[in-house]
């Protein structure tokens, strides 16, 4: 199965550096699952992660930035449920 992530950012709020660590911790995570990956600037204040053209995150609807391990649950749930991720899956 091909996995695809577009990731959303903003420039004018600079967050590029952002998006793109987020995208290599991803690619590193899922490094058999994911087929692509793609960061999209935009403009108005944008940050969203969607997975096969579903939205999983937005900054707006979501209040802010996901941790990390929050986002690899959450890409994990659409593209390996039940796969586990390690420290990632434990509870704070």
């Amino acid at each position: 199965m091909t996995n695809k992530i577009d990731i959303h950012y903003c420039t004018g709020c600079r967050w590029l550096l952002r998006s793109a660590w987020m995208a290599q911790e991803l690619l590193t995570t899922f490094e058999g699952e994911i087929s692509e990956l793609s960061l999209h600037p935009g403009t108005g204040g944008i940050f969203e992660v969607w997975v096969n053209d579903h939205r999983i995150w937005s900054r707006k609807d979501d209040g802010g930035f996901p941790e990390i391990t929050k986002l690899k649950q959450l890409v994990r749930d659409q593209i390996a449920p039940g796969r586990s991720l390690g420290h990632s899956d434990s509870k704070t």
